[in-house]
């Protein structure tokens, strides 16, 4: 190989070597910034999504239109604006709003709804509260994401100050009969609840009232892993009975709590955890309701 060659061949392996480093000098520049600029990105949306405050008074959706409240007088509380919508389908319905009297001392017992919006998506369900009183009157009260007209949920959307937080005081066919009556693909469980012990019930009743005006007052924002119905529930039970239910995967998706509610003791056994299931699910019961006999009475057959 001669002289001249062999420095031509090493000065071009110097150019490639120093266009190569040019080039990786590049990405590397290249990479710095895009991760700069997303950085930047992330502390923008996180200012603008802190900036956001919460309200009461938007274009609601029917169904979260009014705020409860309630008048507490002794042992009895006036409760305004209880939902009791007629449902024919998810679209079409008779709108109602009804006020009730509730004596406090007389709440015997507590029942959990657990509503599987696919059974194929085990994960994800809403759970609701009612409260039997002597009397045999029922009261449901279902915490969800508070809907502005023209808004669908979506659990990403959940996590960024998009949608308030509501509790629906309805009556057991509105709001239980609406998820059994005209969902075609949920499918929806009735426990009798055993949460707190003997007399507890009505600390229980209260706190949920409690917080009830507090919203009307202070609204707060819905987040899908701090603030939904289930974490209520939980921050409920615990503030009436003080590490009843323990953290739990199941507390930040309620679709898999049936075997931590068996394990903690939370609700009546009917068997197994599976037969259980099966005798407690009220679809069937729900659509054979007739309109007239007490539909509480009917899912409790």
């Amino acid at each position: 190989m001669g002289k001249f060659t062999l420095e031509r061949r090493i000065i071009h392996s110097l150019d490639c070597s120093s266009s190569n480093m040019e080039i990786l000098g590049l990405l590397s520049i290249t990479a710095t910034g895009i991760v700069i600029l997303g950085f930047i990105l992330l502390i923008a949306l996180w200012v603008r999504v802190h900036k956001l405050r919460p309200s009461n008074d938007r274009s609601w959706v029917n169904d979260n239109s009014r705020n409860a409240r309630i008048d507490f007088d002794g042992d009895l509380a006036k409760i305004t604006n209880i939902r009791d919508f007629n449902w024919r389908t998810t679209k079409d319905f008779d709108e109602r709003w009804i006020d009730e009297e509730f004596d406090l001392s007389t709440v015997d017992s507590i029942w959990l709804t657990l509503e599987y919006f696919d059974p194929r998506h085990k994960q994800m369900a809403h759970t609701i509260l009612s409260f039997q009183f002597e009397d045999g009157r029922r009261l449901a009260c279902s915490i969800e994401v508070r809907r502005e007209k023209g808004e669908v949920y979506h659990p990403i959307k959940g996590l960024f100050r998009e949608y308030e937080l509501i509790y629906v005081w309805a009556t057991e066919r509105d709001v239980i009969g609406v998820r059994t009556r005209c969902r075609r693909h949920s499918v929806t469980h009735l426990f009798k609840a055993v949460v707190l012990g003997p007399g507890n019930e009505r600390r229980m009743l209260e706190s949920y009232l409690r917080r009830t005006n507090e919203l009307a007052k202070n609204p707060e924002w819905y987040n899908t892993l701090t603030n939904t119905c289930t974490t209520n529930i939980v921050r409920h039970v615990n503030e009436v009975y003080p590490k009843r239910v323990p953290k739990a995967l199941s507390i930040l998706m309620p679709g898999l709590s049936p075997k931590m509610l068996e394990r903690a003791n939370l609700i009546e056994m009917k068997g197994t955890l599976e037969e259980t299931l099966v005798a407690c699910e009220i679809d069937e019961k729900a659509k054979s309701w007739n309109g007239e006999d007490d539909f509480g009475d009917v899912i409790r057959s």
